[in-house]
């Protein structure tokens, strides 16, 4: 935890690799100082077909972020803002880049060392 789940149109991967975006969002989020950087996980998904953007397949980068309750707004307001601004940065004519951060409750969590 936490956990960046990056969705994008492929044709977004034509330019950057895969490899340099996962990093970037993986820099952001550790420099947030908000985690412990071997706690942090970014993962890729790109989309060839099934998927609009304002009903017609366009260029896009969505971020998922999942990390533990326990933050402040403004403290994940400024890891959206830092990410965001690195994608930009990485991709000015992509016209679609967000993010969504989400808490995961200390109290439903589990992982495998927990069991």
């Amino acid at each position: 935890m936490p956990h960046f789940v990056i969705d994008c149109s492929e044709d977004v991967l034509n330019k950057i690799d895969a490899k340099s975006v996962l990093s970037k969002v993986h820099e952001t989020a550790n420099n947030s100082m908000l985690f412990d950087e071997a706690d942090i996980k970014v993962r890729l998904n790109p989309f060839k077909e099934n998927y609009l953007v304002g009903g017609k397949e366009a260029p896009f980068i969505h971020v998922f972020a999942n990390i533990m309750e326990g933050r402040t707004t403004n403290q994940k307001a400024k890891l959206s803002k830092g990410i965001v601004a690195q994608l930009k940065t990485m991709f000015p004519e992509i016209p679609f880049i967000a993010i969504n951060i989400r808490d995961f409750e200390k109290a439903t969590y589990c992982n495998k060392s927990m069991v």
